[in-house]
């Protein structure tokens, strides 16, 4: 494994990734068995990489697990995908690595996959985009008979904007020829379903950067199978044998074998006319036709034509394997005459990039810095020598058998990481120049992730995914480690989800009160999305994604971090407050002295533009002219105004903007701090309940200030900031935003009604509903609102009699009808509710609390 390490060459790091339940933890199994680690018995019913005991009895992945193997592969039956200076640089590598160790054998064929399988569920889609950080290809897995779903599309969407490269496996095949029986047409269109919806949301979101990256059989970079049963096949396995047949080049079969084109047997021709019907696509000839007569021969136990058909493909069983019968000697029959692993193997060695390839791209949408740097110039091009400078990056925390301990897992971009190594570790809000979240230590110990378990290393150079010890005591849940002292951050994770289900956490015996602080913050540093932190209260709060992601962090809480119980309250909701129209006037608060005076009106801001906000689209650090141009443009901003943004709030990064429109007021830059950190103060915790604001724009019209700098200080001019954004927040049609959640339900067409039965208690509504092409069953896209969400599967199963699948994910901030500050007002309920709950005085605070005048 680790002489494999220095050809870079030779190196595939892939994330597996799709919806839940669509086989990625089964078809994965393959490639482990083909790696020699797990039987051939045991394929595809071991999970080997769900290393947990709650993954295995709830039969879905919950963390991702990555696993490092060795192959080999025979490259001489292909044309090489490297250039002729890259061979001659490979080639010389080998010779190195070949000398360096005399008894390792390994040669060009031999190859290392670092593979990740990640979860499909929603809830945990933050271990998805951890995994495709480190990682270059990815294998997309869809189920033929349920097609590409929303998550699909969630997860290959993230995959595009990190740049890494696609590849399809249509799994579950076995299902559609035994289950579903379909012939061979329609098993053909199933397919060509499946990929144009993949080919689809590819192009939707493509990126130049990455070329062409759509997926297509006739190029390779489909395999079709079924994971559970250990058998997959790409175009090429059969072009290779058709293609010796009919003495035609490889290439030119794999072309006919997919597509409109039929094989005329009478006249020994291919034609692209069907001849109305009479000759069958050579796709459904040559492949589908001979699958689906082995299986109703193998299900219907015919064994005479059965043994024919294997004389034919070339499969010898061994004297207990023809004792088998059904399904177990079909499964016994495909592993060996189209064995998964084979497939699965030759499009990630074929058609995934090697490091070098992939970080040329890749490095502009990773690297922080200036892309000229010599760090930067290393990751380009995958410098391994011992001279680069190192730089990795660590996607997230891995929980050891060792209690309260982490390794850190990443990948190395640059150089080598060694044991014992003096490196600079760099939080992921690291400053170059600053000695905030810096610290320079030596790596303990550096280790392969081999799934459940680890393998020691002495370093591990560029290209690789590990794992380190003892870096846990300094990062959170990310950052980055580098040698070179003007070497930025690679750029922190951007999440597809975000923690809006909270509860609050107590001890059930006060003694645990220090078990319990711990057990946050390691449960914090277990997972890339999980936020714990402790709110003024006084109580603890764990915030997580959706219903399952918080049951699944309670019970790590209470079981691995802490061993003691907690009492836990019902699930909460964050909200945002908001404003839905423009002051009516213009409102003043003074300063405590009474010697200042601030001016300042509110107005809501598009939709559009806090959605660019969010995006990271319109940034503080962005160029302030050109920003200011593109702000008049495209949201018909006044340009002078745009240029003159003094902050975003709460965090320096969030949708509220503080903008100065004053003109010629004297000391004005003096007091900007001040007012900038008394709107951050405000934004964080609005006046309704505390919740933070979303949306808000607050204009500064005027300021009178006192001549003597000692009477505006920061005291005296960050509360009265603060008070006048309170006050024209509460005078602009002060409102209440709810999370809502995008519903995904598949459901048979008769159990529909119950669907928006249960919707409509829940204040959801269904927005669009279509029909799966081929079988009963519909696909309904609804809005609902978090808060109503809590047992709301429970709730559908049982109204639906266990037919209807839900799959929730965030979507938007919705208005909350009616005023807050109005009684009896559903908005006013919720914002009542929420005080309550945190320990707040029960009316929301009057007008003139906060103002002086108006």
């Amino acid at each position: 494994m680790r002489a494999i390490m220095d050809l870079k060459h030779n190196i595939r790091s892939m994330s597996v990734i799709a919806h839940v339940d669509h086989g990625k933890t089964t078809l994965t199994d393959s490639l482990v068995q083909k790696a020699g680690i797990i039987s051939a018995k045991a394929a595809g019913g071991a999970r080997y990489t769900d290393t947990r005991a709650d993954e295995a009895e709830r039969g879905i992945t919950i963390k991702s697990t990555g696993i490092s193997m060795f192959f080999e592969y025979d490259m001489s039956k292909q044309d090489s995908l490297l250039t002729k200076e890259e061979e001659e640089k490979a080639a010389a590598d080998l010779l190195e690595a070949q000398e360096a160790d005399k008894n390792v054998k390994i040669t060009a064929n031999s190859y290392l996959i670092n593979l990740i399988d990640s979860p499909g569920h929603v809830d945990f889609s933050s271990e998805v985009t951890a995994a495709l950080r480190v990682t270059d290809g990815a294998l997309v897995v869809v189920d033929t008979i349920d097609g590409v779903c929303v998550q699909t599309e969630t997860v290959l969407r993230q995959a595009i904007s990190e740049r890494v490269k696609p590849v399809l496996m249509v799994n579950k095949v076995d299902r559609a020829l035994l289950e579903l029986q379909l012939p061979p047409e329609e098993l053909y269109q199933a397919f060509c379903r499946s990929i144009e919806s993949v080919n689809v949301i590819v192009a939707t979101y493509n990126d130049e950067s990455l070329g062409d990256v759509q997926v297509d059989p006739r190029k390779g970079t489909v395999a079709f199978g079924s994971g559970l049963h250990q058998w997959a096949f790409t175009l090429q396995k059969f072009a290779i044998t058709y293609g010796a047949k009919f003495n035609v080049p490889k290439e030119k079969m794999m072309e006919k074998l997919w597509g409109d084109w039929y094989y005329d047997a009478a006249r020994k021709t291919w034609t692209t006319s069907d001849k109305n019907g009479e000759l069958d696509r050579a796709f459904c000839q040559f492949i589908a036709t001979p699958l689906c007569t082995l299986f109703v021969a193998i299900m219907n136990e015919k064994h005479g034509k059965v043994n024919k058909m294997l004389k034919a493909i070339g499969v010898e069983l061994k004297t207990d394997e023809k004792e088998l019968v059904g399904k177990q000697l079909l499964k016994r029959v495909m592993q060996k005459w189209l064995p998964a692993g084979d497939a699965v193997l030759e499009m990630i060695v074929l058609h995934l990039p090697s490091p070098v390839k992939a970080q040329a791209y890749r490095v502009d949408t990773l690297y922080d810095g200036p892309l000229d740097d010599a760090t930067a110039t290393a990751i380009r091009t995958c410098d391994t020598s011992d001279t680069a400078p190192l730089c990795m990056y660590i996607s997230k925390m891995v929980p050891t058998s060792d209690k309260g301990r982490f390794y850190a897992f990443g990948r190395v971009f640059s150089g080598k990481i060694a044991t014992g190594q003096k490196v600079r570790i760099m939080g992921p809000n690291y400053v170059p120049g600053k000695k905030t979240e810096l610290w320079v230590k030596n790596i303990q110990r550096t280790v392969i992730m081999m799934g459940k378990y680890t393998e020691q290393v002495a370093d591990v150079p560029a290209g690789n995914t590990c794992a380190l010890v003892g870096v846990d005591q300094y990062l959170l849940k990310s950052g980055t480690i580098c040698t070179a002292e003007d070497a930025h951050c690679i750029k922190t994770m951007k999440f597809s989800v975000s923690p809006v289900v909270r509860c609050a956490v107590e001890p059930k015996n006060s003694a645990d009160l220090p078990k319990l602080v711990e057990g946050m913050k390691r449960l914090a540093k277990s997972d890339p999305m999980v936020l714990c932190y402790t709110e003024e209260s006084g109580e603890h709060i764990i915030a997580a994604s959706g219903e399952l992601h918080l049951e699944i962090c309670l019970q790590d809480l209470q079981n691995d971090f802490m061993g003691t119980e907690v009492k836990v309250s019902d699930p909460v909701v964050s909200f945002r407050e908001t404003v839905t129209e423009k002051s009516a006037t213009t409102l003043l608060s003074k300063s405590p002295n009474k010697h200042n005076r601030l001016f300042v009106e509110a107005e809501p801001l598009s939709n559009e533009l806090t959605l660019a906000i969010d995006d990271g689209e319109i940034t503080a650090q962005a160029d302030q002219k050109l920003q200011g141009r593109k702000m008049a443009d495209e949201y018909g901003w006044d340009v002078t105004e745009a240029r003159k943004i003094w902050a975003f709030g709460p965090d320096g990064t969030g949708p509220n903007l503080f903008v100065d429109t004053t003109k010629g007021v004297n000391y004005l830059l003096e007091i900007k701090e001040s007012v900038v950190g008394g709107f951050a103060w405000g934004c964080q915790n609005g006046p309704l309940c505390e919740e933070t604001m979303r949306g808000c724009r607050f204009n500064l019209m005027d300021v009178v200030l006192h001549a003597d700098a000692i009477h505006r200080g920061m005291g005296q001019i960050m509360p009265t900031a603060r008070r006048v954004c309170f006050a024209s927040l509460m005078t602009s049609g002060p409102g209440l935003l709810e999370p809502v959640y995008l519903v995904n339900i598949s459901v048979p067409q008769d159990a529909m009604g119950n669907v928006y039965g249960v919707l409509t208690k829940r204040r959801g509504h269904v927005f669009t509903e279509e029909q799966k092409p081929g079988t009963p069953q519909m696909t309904l896209l609804a809005y609902l609102p978090v808060m109503e969400s809590f047992g709301f599967t429970a709730d559908l199963r049982s109204h639906t009699g266990g037919k209807a699948f839900p799959q929730c994910s965030f979507d938007h901030w919705e208005l909350m009808s009616g005023n807050p500050m109005e009684e009896g007002s559903k908005s006013n309920e919720v914002v009542l509710g929420v005080r309550k709950r945190k320990g707040l005085a029960p009316e929301i605070p009057p007008l003139d609390r906060y103002l002086d005048k108006l």
